[in-house]
């Protein structure tokens, strides 16, 4: 279907030396997998030349289609594309996509097709949830039982020798069934995305702010806001230095009064947003992602939240919708044991950016109102002002007797 997709585009084509390219994660793998198909159909056309040592097709009216890899991204630096496959985008690194390929359409406003099978969250999961919150994109997934193209009893041969997971992956095209320690599996997020919660659910439980601030200049800074069992769209900020950081999280506190804001702070990056709001007579209170946590079982505060988040979400929370990049960050992080303490541990987010390319910065947001348990403050349900509620020596349990 793709090599069909490059030929037709390439045929009609009419403007002058149309590029169009098919990208596998490897040279050798777009050789095995395209380069017959694309020869086979391209020789049906008259006139049409064949370039065996770069693995290219020119048909008559000047439009080529060429074979690359995304082991050699650099060999498309340079080039401008009309149009490009990109197969098997799960094992691709997310530079290939944002960095190289994507400006190659830029000047002759391409088109790209993605294909391939789910592997868990990584670019193609994130082009894919991106796709369908957008209605300038079109998303299509069609798993074993959609397509016929197996006999049903292949299909249950095939089903009874894989684990469930890899049945999962493989046949039904479930992008969060790669690995089984997964914190927040992708069918649980997607459904806390459509949960709704009404007013009257949430109208006595806490309003609790996360402000996860952003260490590098690609990082976003993202202002999370939840009550109860709900989760409102995050506001998120790049390349907003400490000051704007510090007045949008006051504007936040002035407009929603919240009971309690939790700021990472740390390697310093939130520092200066916490000074900025003390000196303006407010109290957040600042959370070290490595800090002690209060569940002896997990290995330091960041997983202790996560691990709190991964429970309201599967104990009813109910997620913002329309937020794709979200779901990366949630479904993204792993867990294992894997230390001298033998402890639960959150798969750290360096690990996570080298596998999706960004660091899961709303998901730790969220987190972050998992700091610490927090009650309603005021008396009779009336709210005190934001800066009346907090004080600075804050004790999350001394309204929880």
């Amino acid at each position: 279907m793709a090599v069909i997709k490059l030929i037709d585009a390439a045929l009609r084509f009419q403007g002058e030396a149309g590029r169009f390219a098919y990208l596998a994660p490897l040279y050798k793998q777009a050789k095995a997998v395209a380069w017959d198909y694309l020869k086979h159909y391209a020789r049906m056309i008259p006139e049409t030349e064949i370039n065996e040592s770069e693995l290219w097709v020119q048909f008559p009216n000047g439009a080529r289609v060429r074979l690359f890899g995304a082991d050699n991204p650099d060999s498309l630096r340079g080039l401008y594309l009309d149009g490009v496959v990109l197969d098997e985008v799960a094992q691709m690194k997310p530079e290939v996509w944002g960095e190289i390929v994507q400006p190659t359409l830029a000047d002759r406003r391409g088109w790209a097709l993605f294909i391939g099978t789910p592997k868990g969250i990584n670019l193609f999961s994130d082009v894919y949830f991106s796709a369908v919150a957008n209605d300038e994109w079109y998303a299509g997934l069609w798993g074993v039982y959609d397509t016929d193209a197996l006999a049903p009893e292949e299909i249950e041969a095939q089903r009874q020798s894989m684990t469930e997971m890899q049945f999962a992956q493989e046949f039904l095209c479930d992008f969060g069934a790669s690995s089984d320690n997964v914190l927040i599996p992708f069918t649980i997020a997607t459904e806390a995305c459509a949960r709704v919660i009404t007013l009257d659910q949430i109208a006595h439980a806490p309003r609790v702010v996360g402000v996860d601030v952003a260490r590098q200049g690609g990082d976003r800074t993202v202002i999370f806001k939840r009550q109860g069992l709900q989760a409102f769209t995050p506001k998120v900020m790049i390349g907003a230095d400490g000051m704007a950081v510090a007045a949008a999280v006051l504007q936040v506190i002035r407009d929603w009064e919240p009971d309690a804001v939790f700021i990472d702070g740390s390697g310093g990056y939130g520092a200066g947003v916490i000074d900025r709001l003390r000196q303006l007579n407010e109290n957040p209170i600042e959370v070290q992602f490595g800090g002690k946590p209060l569940d002896g079982r997990m290995a330091n505060k960041r997983t202790e939240m996560w691990w709190g988040m991964a429970e309201w979400v599967k104990g009813g929370g109910a997620l913002p919708p329309g937020v794709p990049a979200l779901l990366t960050d949630l479904c993204a992080p792993t867990y294992d044991y894997a230390n001298s303490a033998n402890k639960i541990a959150l798969e750290s987010k360096d690990k996570i950016r080298a596998r999706i390319n960004v660091s899961p910065d709303m998901g730790d947001a969220l987190a972050l109102t998992f700091a610490y348990p927090v009650a309603p403050r005021g008396i009779n349900g009336a709210r005190a002002s934001a800066s009346q509620s907090m004080n600075q020596d804050y004790d999350p349990y001394a309204r929880l007797g």
